[in-house]
């Protein structure tokens, strides 16, 4: 059974060095879609979500909507553990798998099966987990030799290759995503989309940033619309896009 249930959560960035010159609240909303506010010592900060209340049942695909800087990638940075509320809670059942950041744990001067193990196990992943499925990752990649050599000497086709051939490999209860994932050549991409359909099928909860209403209407079953860091609306997708996208 997999579920998320934030209450009153909130999240802040201090700005450090900020000064009383005028930087106005307007000016700040459009350069971070955060709202400025100061704590309770006077600091500056940017409230990047702002009292959110909601539940994620099992079964659900949810599409987060929002303009640029509206707290869509902080949300699912937050779910997946990387921030964490200033205030408020989060209770979360489930296994959760983030394919948010592709570069994460991707380090240049190693070879590409030393980068399966790197990222294998920063996604969550114990060694023997990554052993017992580390030739299906090779096989899936279409590296060959090319494993064995540093990844800084890759092009960029190997390296998201190499990437998503880990990433996927999980079957999280709990899937988060930012936008659909397009990788490699259009030899590799057929076989990747594949895969990540694959991956969201079996998930229980999908959690999905997009500014797609095609992916958005195709995918989800329920959209949250954020702006400034607050929920504006949330229900099914139907009503909320029409919302959203003015038509």
């Amino acid at each position: 059974m997999a579920h998320l249930n934030l209450k009153n959560v909130s999240v802040d960035f201090p700005i450090f060095n900020a000064t009383s010159r005028s930087l106005t609240s307007h000016l700040l909303q459009v350069a971070t879609g955060g709202r400025l506010d100061k704590d309770a010592k006077g600091r500056v900060q940017v409230q990047a979500l702002d009292g959110l209340n909601f539940e994620i049942s099992d079964g659900e695909r949810v599409g987060l909507l929002g303009h640029n800087g509206a707290g869509k990638s902080t949300l699912l940075r937050l779910l997946s553990g990387i921030y964490f509320p200033t205030e408020g809670s989060i209770s979360i059942e489930g296994r959760v798998g983030s394919l948010i950041d592709m570069n994460l744990g991707i380090e240049s001067e190693a070879t590409g099966r030393e980068n399966i193990f790197i990222r294998g196990m920063l996604l969550g992943l114990s060694k023997a987990e990554i052993r017992a499925r580390l030739e299906e990752i090779i096989e899936f990649s279409e590296l060959g030799d090319f494993l064995e050599m540093p990844v800084r000497t890759y092009s960029n086709g190997m390296y998201m290759r190499l990437a998503f051939s880990v990433a996927t490999i999980m079957r999280p209860e709990i899937l988060l995503m930012d936008e659909w994932l397009s990788v490699g050549d259009e030899s590799f991409a057929d076989k990747a989309q594949a895969r990540l359909s694959e991956v969201v099928s079996e998930t229980k909860i999908l959690v999905l940033a997009t500014h797609s209403r095609t992916l958005l209407e195709r995918i989800c079953t329920r959209a949250i619309w954020l702006e400034h860091g607050k929920v504006v609306m949330d229900g099914p997708v139907a009503e909320v896009a029409k919302s959203y996208f003015h038509k």
